[in-house]
């Protein structure tokens, strides 16, 4: 049996799979809305010092810079900021000596953002150019600004760290709210599981309790799972039952002979007695044949015995059997076949049985004014119908459903009484129907069969 999840940890990770995508998704956007926000405001505080430089270097040549210059430069976007400025012909005026320099200079450029490394560390700078005069030179001088890059991803995860520690926090609660909720919300499906494993044979009685709507269809095939099962359990029952009633007196029967047999005064005694004894046996063999026939019909059509037969050959070879057993008395039999073939699909011995034991049923329950039987059939439209008809005392309408119960006699007599229901059995488990008929001058049995 292979190993799977339990229900309540697939729900869980059904669940939580989604929400977690969700969230990295969430936390990525944060991220990198942080970054760019970060980039944009460093960036502006970077311009903003370039600006404000320049403008002291305008008004008092680069000798000193405002203090307003100097807060920007101490704490610009919270690090400090560094400065460097050439004149148009290259001569330092003020800042640092060693400016960080872009890895593709672009002349003439107004503004030009870079990220460079200065002093072993990873620097964002900005090199601006604007035309200026200082002490009577006048041209174009450059502005180099720059601050390490480590402020700028500190102001990153201040913006980012709240919002990962909120997501992170709801992921967690709702692992535990779902965990013990699946459990919660699965409780019904336990109590059933108990329902379940309390049925045993002795108790196949329907599950009878509140349920999700969910597993409702589960629980109504398990039901009728149950009703199916005991009943096929109570007919099992109903067999032996009545198996054994209806051997004990013909075993009964062969064991009081076998002992008279073994009693006997005499071999003449004994031979008379032994045909006795072969007859009785023959009669328990019959009669046990025809308990497995009817229990192994009441199983269902078998798949593998089914084939594509000429029912009308069937039919013949019944008739001949009849024929033989009947042509030494006063019993007159006749048959009616088909010119063309009537093609069945099913089981042809097990056709051939049922209408043998139709026949054989006329001439046992016949009585002693039987003096006609008739074996007829005809295919007409899809249907093949076979017709018995003897003149015999026949069986009165009232008794028609007890004569097609197993073991059922509607008088006493010699035979078993499961010709008929043998015979109806093997007409429903091939889609057909059997019915009896009563007139004043014939009792009939009919039975239809799906042509192939």
């Amino acid at each position: 049996m292979n190993a799977s999840l339990s229900l309540r940890a697939r729900l869980t990770a059904v669940i939580l799979i989604p929400l977690i995508l969700v969230a990295i998704i969430v936390g990525a956007w944060a991220y990198r809305d942080a970054q760019q926000n970060a980039a944009d405001r460093f960036d502006r505080s970077l311009l903003s010092t370039a600006l404000a430089i320049s403008r002291d270097i305008a008004v008092n040549g680069g000798d000193a810079l405002s203090e307003d210059t100097r807060d920007l430069l101490r704490d610009t976007s919270g690090g400090s900021v560094f400065y460097h400025v050439y004149a148009p012909d290259g001569v330092f005026v003020t800042g640092y000596a060693t400016p960080p320099v872009p890895p593709n200079a672009q002349d003439g450029t107004s503004a030009q953002y870079y990220d460079a490394e200065y002093l072993s560390g990873d620097v964002r700078a900005l090199r601006l150019a604007q035309q200026a005069s200082v002490d009577g030179l006048s041209g174009l001088f450059t502005f180099t600004v720059w601050q390490s890059t480590g402020v700028r991803d500190g102001f990153v995860r201040t913006r980012t760290t709240p919002v990962f520690a909120i997501i992170a926090t709801l992921i967690g609660a709702l692992v535990i709210i779902v965990w013990f909720g699946v459990r919660r919300g699965l409780a019904p499906l336990m109590s059933l599981e108990g329902a379940i494993a309390r049925r045993s044979v002795d108790d196949l009685s329907p599950i009878r309790r509140a349920i999700p709507q969910e597993v409702s269809g589960i629980v109504d095939r398990f039901n009728n799972l149950l009703g199916e099962l005991s009943s096929s359990i109570k007919a099992k029952d109903a067999f032996i039952s009545d198996a054994s009633h209806q051997l004990r007196n013909p075993i009964a029967g062969v064991i009081a002979l076998t002992d008279s047999v073994a009693n006997a005064k005499d071999l003449k005694t004994a031979q008379h007695r032994v045909k006795d004894l072969r007859a009785a046996v023959h009669d328990v063999g019959r009669l046990t044949n025809s308990l497995l026939t009817l229990e192994r019909l009441k199983a269902g059509p078998s798949d593998a015995a089914a084939t594509l037969f000429d029912a009308t050959q069937v039919l013949r070879s019944a008739a001949r059997t009849v024929q033989s057993q009947t042509s030494t008395g006063r019993l007159q039999f006749d048959a009616e076949f088909p010119d063309s073939p009537c093609m069945v699909n099913g089981d042809p011995v097990m056709v051939e049985q049922a209408v043998l034991n139709v026949l054989n049923n006329a001439v046992v329950h016949g009585g002693a004014g039987l003096t006609r039987l008739q074996l007829r059939a005809t295919c007409t439209g899809d249907n093949l119908h076979v017709l018995v008809e003897d003149d015999g005392k026949g069986i009165e309408p009232t008794d028609f459903e007890k004569a097609l119960g197993r073991f059922s006699q509607v008088s006493p007599s010699a035979g078993s009484g499961l010709g008929l229901p043998i015979a109806a059995a093997v007409m429903h488990n091939h889609g057909g129907a059997i019915s009896l008929e009563r007139s004043d001058l014939a009792f009939r049995v009919r039975m239809t069969l799906p042509l192939a």
